[in-house]
């Protein structure tokens, strides 16, 4: 029997993120403004013709998936890349410092910013649509930033995690990381999170945070072919 975390996009758009779902029954997506991601109910023809319908114009979806990812000849592959799934192998404690804060909408163009500089992964101005982000900030700049991204019942992935470079070597990131688990394990949920499979200390470090490795995953990127 498949986990719910082996097609996290699907199962998440189908009940914790069913409110922000476009598409029907076939193929859904989250709208581009918030994050790329889509995903096919199954590999059927059906389906997978469905998915090649939702991009509209020059948009870009990223499908995220344990099994080889199959797209139809209505989608030109732009990219594709070998990813892991980790999972807290334990309930973290909730973490109580004075230094995080929770941010609002006033703070998105300084998240934007900030992940942009630093790439934890997909990231936009409508990112908190999606979950609750904390930070911090010194010098009156946000320097470092950690979230919620995609939900399933049961779940919640820890997604945004990263630290201005002139701060970094600070404890920040792992105090966030450690922070946001915390939030998600007192709901009686379980913190997992994507990395890329070749980033290996990040993979190591994470494991020493007390995650473990649940599956390999597959990222493929796509576009709609043009006419």
């Amino acid at each position: 029997m498949n986990h719910i975390l082996d097609r996290p996009v699907w199962n998440a758009l189908r009940t914790a993120h069913a409110s922000l779902a476009e598409g029907s029954e076939r193929a859904r997506r989250y709208p581009p403004s918030i994050v790329p991601f889509a995903a096919t109910a199954d590999n059927s023809a059906e389906s997978l013709e469905a998915l090649a319908e939702l991009p509209v114009g020059e948009d870009v979806m990223a499908i995220v998936e344990a099994a080889p990812i199959t797209v139809s000849q209505g989608l030109m592959v732009l990219s594709s890349a070998s990813l892991v799934q980790m999972m807290a192998g334990h309930p973290f404690e909730r973490v109580s410092d004075s230094r995080i804060e929770l941010l609002t909408e006033a703070d998105a163009e300084d998240m934007l910013a900030l992940a942009t500089l630093t790439k934890p992964g997909p990231f936009t101005l409508r990112a908190q649509s999606l979950g609750t982000f904390w930070g911090v900030k010194m010098e009156g700049r946000l320097v470092a930033m950690a979230g919620q991204r995609m939900r399933q019942p049961g779940f919640a992935e820890l997604s945004g995690l990263c630290t201005h470079p002139d701060f970094q070597g600070r404890g920040l990131g792992s105090l966030l990381f450690r922070f946001v688990a915390g939030e998600i394990s007192a709901r009686d949920e379980t913190a997992y999170l994507h990395a890329y499979a070749a980033n290996k200390p990040a993979i190591a470090l994470y494991e020493a945070m007390g995650f473990r490795l649940r599956s390999d995953m597959n990222l493929c990127v796509v576009k709609r072919q043009s006419a």
